[in-house]
């Protein structure tokens, strides 16, 4: 029988708000069972730049990552942010190590390719290695991942922390019963962003199109429900978009959106 294993991603606005992120924390280092964390960057990349007059675009949600904006999504991601969290779970008496997709060269990207748009040095996932995460997980490690990776000749890439998850728990679904759960501000999927009463309880992907047809599911939402319908055509047992500050109700399946192919 195999044991289960969550990979859970943090959306950017619990991580900036140091008293949701550490009741999330709390939570996630209460589970007992295996987990990965992946956790993206927040603002603070976005003021440090402006402090230090590096300008800033955002392309359909992505960041427009050229040479200087890759050393600060760097050293805030792979550096502050991910060794932050670290530091928190290890007080919590839960092992944690921190590591980007650099490391070990657990994942494998390539600069993006875009008719139209230079996204610059974002990547696209190539492969993860399993082999890695199981060594750490053998450990009893909480593992902490930053949305950083590279590619076969050293060059770092600032990657989709929602699109890591996904190919992490795909990696591990072969060894492991995963959950992959997207935890950001919201209760899951809203009709309505500001109507919390307008949860859509379980997607499919007759549902997702059907929702997405009659633009009833706002846009930053759409990429978030394609890779989680990507994770489950792809063996991973369960995937839940919901609230963060909720983790225990979503990992336990009382709450969120449960997604299904």
């Amino acid at each position: 029988m195999k044991q289960s294993l969550y990979i859970i991603k943090v959306g950017g606005n619990i991580i900036d708000d140091e008293k949701k992120l550490n009741h999330f924390l709390e939570s996630f280092a209460s589970l007992n069972e295996q987990k990965i964390l992946v956790h993206g960057g927040g603002k603070l990349a976005t003021k440090l730049a402006e402090k230090l007059n590096i300008p800033q675009q955002m392309v359909e949600g992505r960041r427009i990552t050229d040479a200087e904006t890759l050393k600060i999504t760097t050293m805030v991601y792979a550096g502050y942010i991910n060794k932050t969290i670290v530091a928190k779970l290890n007080s919590l008496d839960s092992p944690a190590i921190g590591i980007s997709g650099a490391d070990a060269s657990c994942i494998m990207a390539h600069k993006r390719i875009h008719q139209e748009i230079d996204f610059g040095f974002v990547g696209d996932i190539d492969k993860v290695n399993p082999a890695i995460f199981q060594t750490m997980l053998e450990k009893k490690l909480s593992i902490v991942v930053a949305p950083i990776t590279q590619d076969n000749n050293g060059q770092l890439l600032n990657t989709n922390a929602d699109t890591i998850a996904q190919e992490i728990a795909k990696s591990l679904s072969n060894f492991f019963d995963t959950t992959l759960i997207y935890s950001f501000e919201k209760k899951g999927v809203l009709l309505d962003v500001d109507d919390e009463k307008t949860l859509v309880p379980t997607i499919t992907t007759e549902i997702f199109n059907q929702l997405k047809n009659e633009g009833k599911i706002f846009a930053g939402m759409i990429p978030k429900i394609e890779n989680a319908l990507q994770a489950t055509g792809a063996g991973v047992k369960n995937v839940i978009i919901g609230d963060a500050l909720d983790l225990i109700s979503l990992v336990t399946g009382n709450s969120g959106t449960s997604i299904s192919s």
